[in-house]
């Protein structure tokens, strides 16, 4: 593969993957480094550079940096950036390979955006269930993991485009398999809870005979 284009699909499918995390440090973290001169952004994401777009996304950043780290009001956060991270993450890659030939623009669309749909899904339902503890601690935790995640994603994806691949590949498997378990976990502790606050009402009315009595 063409030493250019290994690097810009590897750019593509980083940029789609990390937005699924957090698509404001993605676009951040682009858009500052193309700004610098230490990223080579292709034309499609110059856009990023523009200041207006920068000050949009560092402030949004601020703003799902404390909301994330706050239990339950990360998972409504998640839920409404479902609408939000998933065509983000789509318009990036395709802007990475805006021009190419072949189609190249709109496979790297529907790449990025099942990639987004993907990282997105698996981070709105680990949250979920770390969200059945009630300390605080575990959701920063899976917050800073994340962020960094994201940025390392995108970091080896544009140094080290092979070797994101790979791991991009062992992410998927590991996805694919983990998802599914974790909302089967998911639905499991709603059962329990549901039980649990239905358990006073059951007991209710034996109280009230026992008074009558």
């Amino acid at each position: 593969m063409d030493g250019d284009l290994l690097h810009t699909l590897a750019l593509a499918l980083g940029a789609g993957w990390a937005s699924g995390l957090n698509l404001y440090a993605v676009m951040l973290a682009l858009g500052l480094g193309g700004l610098s001169g230490q990223i080579e952004l292709p034309p499609g994401l110059d856009f990023l550079e523009n200041p207006l777009v920068l000050g949009g996304a560092g402030v949004m950043f601020l703003v799902e940096f404390l909301a994330d780290k706050i239990p339950w009001l990360d998972s409504l956060w998640d839920a409404l950036h479902t609408f939000i991270r998933i065509p983000g993450g789509a318009l990036l890659a395709a802007g990475a390979l805006q021009g190419f030939d072949g189609g190249g623009e709109l496979l790297a669309a529907l790449g990025g955006g099942s990639l987004a749909a993907l990282s997105h899904t698996t981070k709105a339902s680990t949250r979920a269930l770390i969200n059945t503890s009630p300390e605080p601690a575990s959701n920063w935790t899976a917050s800073f993991t994340e962020d960094f995640a994201a940025l390392g994603g995108l970091w080896t994806a544009l140094n080290h485009p092979w070797l994101f691949l790979s791991l991009l590949a062992a992410f998927v498997a590991l996805a694919v398999w983990a998802v599914p378990r974790i909302w089967r976990l998911l639905r499991t502790a709603g059962r329990t809870l549901g039980n649990w606050f239905r358990r006073p009402a059951a007991t209710a009315p034996s109280l009230l005979e026992e008074d009558s009595t």
